[in-house]
């Protein structure tokens, strides 16, 4: 648990998925100016944005350096990678976009409307469809593969950041950080099955779901926890306190340890 190495990337790396082979790390980079929570949405589009510092950064794992850097539309923020390493799915926030990216071509290939504040997105085990998170909106996108077509809304809770699958494949765990919840929806049907209310002060953020399926684990953000959730009662069974706002989690390959990002603790 040290920290091997420092890369620099460019400007406000956000989402980072590494690839399917292990061999490339890709990180998300906006030019959109930082606007934290207390800043008033009006104040934030006075600032200058520098659309040229978008793009999806590919890091060389062997060499822990900048290969290259996609387009990934504009103000990219999270993204999946499909199974065979060729095509990244990116959430537009400022444009209210999905970005589908041929890396290969290094070429967005497809643009689609998923409403206001995209955020979280995670691809179906199957690969046929790609969900996109609508912050504003209170959506949760589903798209279907390869077409790029918007085949469902889903409401969930407000502000809907990320979601999670259970390893069936069956449901869909989705965090909502004004309403302090996650909504569970049931994939064939694409409607919402529970609302699991989180504890006071909950602002959840990141889902990482364990591999035997077990536990979902919700990153509280301005809270400083993380929630465990029993998906066999949807029920909160623990909270941990951890750093000051927790947003990306991450488990071990064997579900032993669990890592989160703590912004302004730096940790």
């Amino acid at each position: 648990d040290q920290v091997l190495a420092t890369i620099e990337v460019g400007t406000r790396p956000r989402g980072v998925k590494v690839s399917p082979d292990g061999r490339t790390v890709y990180v998300a980079l906006s030019g959109s100016p930082k606007c934290p929570p207390t800043m008033p949405d009006a104040e934030c589009e006075k600032l200058q944005a520098h659309r040229s510092r978008d793009g999806i950064a590919v890091v060389d794992v062997t060499t822990r350096r900048v290969v290259r850097v996609l387009p990934g539309g504009s103000d990219p923020e999270q993204f999946d990678v499909s199974a065979d390493g060729s095509t990244l799915y990116v959430s537009n926030e400022d444009a209210g976009l999905a970005s589908i990216v041929d890396v290969a071509s290094g070429k967005v290939v497809r643009s689609i409307d998923v409403g206001k504040e995209p955020e979280g997105v995670r691809l179906s085990a199957d690969g046929k469809r790609v969900y996109v998170t609508s912050e504003t909106d209170h959506v949760i996108n589903v798209i279907e593969l390869p077409g790029g077509k918007v085949v469902a809304k889903v409401n969930v809770g407000r502000r809907p950041r990320d979601l999670g699958f259970t390893p069936d494949a069956k449901r869909a765990y989705v965090s909502a950080e004004v309403e302090g919840t996650v909504s569970v929806i049931d994939l064939d049907r694409n409607r919402v099955t529970a609302t699991i209310r989180l504890p006071e002060n909950s602002k959840p953020m990141g889902v990482a779901v364990a591999t035997d399926g077990r536990r979902v684990y919700v990153a509280n953000g301005r809270g400083g926890t993380v929630a465990a959730i029993d998906p066999a009662t949807n029920t909160v069974v623990d909270t941990v306190r951890v750093g000051t706002r927790p947003w990306g989690i991450v488990l071990t390959p064997d579900g032993k340890k669990l890592y989160t990002a703590n912004g302004p603790s730096n940790d």
